[in-house]
């Protein structure tokens, strides 16, 4: 499905919608209606309970939303978080330089700098994508913060944050002291995020604000011991360095004992990715052959990075692989800078060990991208109908219950209805239009499994207090009794959670 027509669709049925729709909207802002409410927060409690759940000293926190300017300027944002540009000088218009560029060069620009990218752009007569003229220029980057007056007098300068991270790095001392004082010790935030994008595309995969869910494990790496063996025959798919270098753009598939052997890198990072890998395929339902682990090079990853994996997913709606999660390892940075920056000691001393300042794994993943990706991957044509095969825990609407006839089983049908919601299954009550309709709708809005009350079951016959069960899916059905609902299809909405450590 083409990226307008999965928006119209998504629009139709009450998923999202351009922000302030009635002014014309607002580039890079979208808000979330009934259905795209209830999925996106099944999105942020299935990673909640996947990645705050790999560790019993993994812990979930709400920090603020608003900097003071002394913690980006400690943290390097202020300095370094900017993008590269390329401005039309007969149309005026301005891009981010990737967009510009990325049929010549589809790894993008990261890593280069203003004259590299000026030098690609005329060497390869590069156009505007608005007007179709070749003058264009490569300004100094664009700063992305939102910067905001703070404080009665407006003198004072904070900014809006541009990730999540930046609050569990504040919070580690505090949260240390609430731990158990030991490492590794995880930090999961699930919140708003805010950067003043050049030129925000592709709906929810360039935005001015977006939610993020991120998790900063903070370990001694003299001592991150993880069950490695417990991972270490799985195979992921890696595009390498190496391999983009000698003109490879398919992944391979590469064991995690191989990744760590042959490969290089740190057990407790590999047996992480498993993780996440297995959270994107067996969590979230992505195809295998969809997914790949895009290493970033010296040259290309964040200024605060020692080794970055992004995971990709191959989308059809935006045309080739884009950047859902990933996994970072910050070393001592973060914690070393705000040390500096705040002038308080942030080194600690587990039971039984030297002192030291922790590093950082981070395991991000951006919650608004995965749930146009759930409509990409899930949402489409199966024969005559469009349905929407989200896993069962994750659909905003449970079950649907409608009354074949409204007049003679709507009063059944709405008991049953709140009996369902009473024992927590999100449920949609819905009378209007024919049982195909109905059908059809909610196979569209991805409700996994659909109830009919119908003369059987108000009557009294064998088959009284009896109701048919449809599945999404299969569009199997079965008669089962009411009461046996919520026990039949109680498991399935149950989020998946990972064996701990």
């Amino acid at each position: 499905m083409k990226i307008d027509e999965l928006f119209a669709l998504l629009k139709r049925r009450g998923i999202l919608w351009p922000s302030a729709e009635i002014y014309g909207g607002a580039q890079g802002l979208y808000d979330y209606g009934p259905l795209g409410t209830a999925l996106k927060r099944r999105l942020e409690d299935a990673w909640a309970a996947w990645f705050v759940g790999l560790s019993h000293d993994y812990y979930q926190i709400q920090p603020s939303e608003l900097l003071p300017e002394a913690v980006v300027r400690a943290s390097g944002h202020l300095e370094n978080f900017t993008d590269p540009e390329i401005v039309c000088e007969s149309c005026h218009a301005a891009f981010r330089a990737e967009t510009v560029v990325e049929k010549v060069r589809p790894e993008g620009v990261d890593g280069l700098g203003v004259e590299q990218i000026r030098e690609i752009v005329r060497a390869n007569q590069l156009r505007c994508p608005n007007c179709g003229s070749k003058e264009l220029t490569v300004p100094e980057p664009f700063h992305l913060m939102f910067g905001v007056d703070f404080g009665v007098t407006g003198k004072e300068r904070a900014y809006l944050a541009p990730e999540t991270a930046q609050g569990s790095y504040l919070a580690f001392a505090r949260m240390w002291d609430v731990g158990r004082h030991a490492l590794p010790l995880g930090i999961g935030v699930v919140g708003k995020a805010y950067r003043n994008e050049i030129a925000p595309r592709q709906v929810l995969f360039r935005m001015r604000a977006f939610t993020q869910a991120e998790l900063q494990i903070f370990f001694d790496p003299s001592d991150f011991r993880v069950p490695f063996e417990r991972v270490a025959d799985e195979a992921v798919p890696v595009l390498r360095v190496d391999q983009r270098t000698a003109g490879e753009e398919r992944p391979v598939l590469v064991t995690a004992r191989d990744l760590v052997g042959s490969g290089g890198l740190p057990e407790f990072y590999v047996y992480h990715m498993v993780h996440q890998y297995r959270f994107l395929r067996d969590v979230l339902g992505y195809p295998a052959d969809r997914i790949r682990y895009f290493e970033k090079s010296d040259q290309e990853r964040a200024f605060y990075n020692r080794i970055q994996f992004d995971a990709e997913l191959r989308l059809d709606s935006l045309g080739g692989y884009k950047e859902i999660g990933a996994v970072h390892y910050r070393g001592d940075y973060d914690l070393s800078r705000h040390r500096d920056g705040s002038g308080k000691d942030l080194a600690v001393t587990p039971t039984g060990r030297a002192s030291l300042v922790p590093h950082v794994l981070e395991l991000t993943f951006g919650v608004d991208r995965n749930l146009w990706a759930l409509a990409d991957v899930h949402l489409g044509a199966d024969g005559d109908r469009t349905v929407w095969k989200l896993p069962s825990y994750l659909a905003p609407t449970a079950v649907g219950v409608f009354p074949l006839i409204p007049k003679a089983h709507a009063e059944f049908a709405r008991t049953l209805a709140d009996t369902l919601a009473a024992e927590g299954i999100p449920v949609q009550f819905d009378d209007t239009g024919t049982i195909g309709k109905r059908y059809a709708r909610s196979d569209e809005a991805g409700i996994p499994f659909c109830v009919t009350v119908d003369g059987g079951t108000v009557g009294d016959g064998p088959e009284h207090d009896t109701v048919t069960l449809r599945v999404r899916d299969t569009r199997a059905q079965e008669r089962i009794p009411s009461a046996a609902l919520a026990a039949r299809i109680g498991p399935a909405l149950r989020l998946p959670r990972p064996r701990r450590d």
